[in-house]
């Protein structure tokens, strides 16, 4: 019984196991029956007798469902790809002509934005939605287009002025840090305000970041260097200066260096809470009222993933430094002229010219609270007792270099078989 079962009889599917497709069953019935109905010798002229509305609403019908069994799983794909692509054509030119960009094809249109959707599916997609992004004391961060100087959208949460902003590199991803002592990150893409970060126990001066997610603060009069590590929520907080921290920037993702009132300049690894080298009266002194006093350092700036650092005060020079022995050496290199106070510090990214923001007097900052008539620790007070004269002269308008001019100046930087004359570089 069990041999007869097995060998029980299938319908042969022909060569190769290829099965004969449902419409041509359906066709081959079809055209039988209406054989079966039309005499032999009856002939079937072109020019037909008109038809019953009825009867022609079924025969499309029945063409229609024909025309549908008919169709391959190609034939489908490419069907629905026609209308994808008619969808989206339709949706670029609104938005186009939305947009006025009348100079704009249609079919560029319909490339970009197939290659979103390709890079979306891998999860390779970076809108580039920003070009850049400014703060302002109005406690405000605003993203511009820099091509056409239009305004993308304006981020709202800081509670005082907004005193640094980095994207994070390759990312939408914003940082931004304010005198209201934390830090905010953005997501752009999305217009979002994502977190809030907070520890600093005075205002923050400076903020950079890289390609990690993570971002590096200095805290002004608290005295503290701070990294930020986002995914794990912590931070770690650096000591070495006995003032005001007023910058600091990233070498590169293990190395930064900052800058402090109280003339010296640090160099810090990540793994490290101590400075790696030290810096002291990095500019030298000056007479302030008869007492003698270190030039704050006011600025600073590295050349990514090098060892040349630059420095500014209103010393009547920038200095340029190297990092010698793994970052843990400060050697000077170089002293430019310029007049005036050295507000900013940032070198090209080829680092063929350095450029310097000058102005008459220092950068607005907000007084201490000792002077404001608040409290403070004892810690601080004693950090404001090193440098009481530059303090009072950084908390007003009482300080003014007439000579200098609010400008940029842009400085190359060229190797020269001799020695380079000491002049001051035009600035525009």
């Amino acid at each position: 019984m069990a041999a007869a079962g097995s060998c029980r009889a299938k319908a042969p599917r022909g060569v190769a196991g290829w099965r004969r497709p449902r419409a041509a069953v359906l066709g081959a019935e079809r055209r039988s029956r209406a054989a079966a109905v039309r005499p032999v010798d009856e002939e079937v002229s072109s020019d037909s007798e008109p038809e019953s509305p009825s009867l022609g609403r079924r025969r499309r019908r029945e063409a229609a469902v024909e025309e549908e069994v008919e169709e391959t799983p190609q034939e489908k794909k490419l069907r629905l790809a026609k209308l994808y692509l008619e969808e989206l054509r339709q949706h670029e030119e609104e938005r186009a002509a939305a947009e006025e960009e009348e100079e704009t094809h249609p079919a560029d249109l319909i490339g970009d934005r197939l290659k979103e959707d390709v890079l979306e599916q891998k999860g390779r997609l970076q809108r580039l939605v920003a070009k850049d992004a400014t703060g302002d004391r109005n406690k405000l961060i605003m993203v511009w287009d820099t091509a056409t100087c239009k305004r993308l959208h304006i981020f709202t949460g800081h509670r005082d002025a907004v005193s640094g902003l980095s994207f994070r590199k390759g990312t939408h991803q914003l940082y931004s840090a304010s005198h209201d002592r934390c830090v905010k990150v953005w997501n752009v893409a999305e217009n979002a305000d994502m977190e809030t970060l907070f520890g600093h126990q005075d205002v923050i001066t400076g903020l950079d970041s890289l390609s990690r997610e993570c971002c590096v603060t200095a805290g002004g009069r608290d005295g503290t260097v701070r990294l930020w590590k986002i995914p794990e929520e912590s931070q770690l907080v650096f000591y070495g200066h006995q003032g005001s921290i007023d910058c600091i920037q990233l070498i590169n993702e293990e190395h930064m260096v900052s800058g402090a009132d109280d003339g010296s300049v640090a160099l810090w690894g990540l793994a490290k809470k101590k400075p790696l080298a030290l810096a002291r009266q990095a500019h030298g002194m000056q007479d302030a009222q008869g007492v003698q006093q270190p030039y704050w350092i006011s600025a600073v700036a590295a050349l990514r993933n090098s060892d040349l650092l630059a420095t500014g005060s209103h010393s009547a020079n920038v200095k340029l430094w190297k990092c010698s022995e793994g970052f843990r050496k400060l050697e000077p290199l170089w002293a430019i002229p310029l007049v005036g106070f050295v507000n900013s510090l940032e070198f090209s990214a080829a680092g063929d010219f350095l450029v310097a923001g000058l102005g008459q007097e220092h950068r607005y900052r907000p007084p201490s609270p000792a002077l404001a008539g608040g409290t403070a620790s004892t810690a601080s007070r004693a950090r404001w007792r090193v440098t009481p004269i530059s303090l009072i002269c950084r908390l007003g308008r009482w300080w003014r270099i007439k000579e200098a001019k609010n400008s940029i100046c842009i400085i190359p930087l060229k190797r020269r078989a001799t020695a380079p004359s000491s002049h001051v570089p035009d600035s525009s």
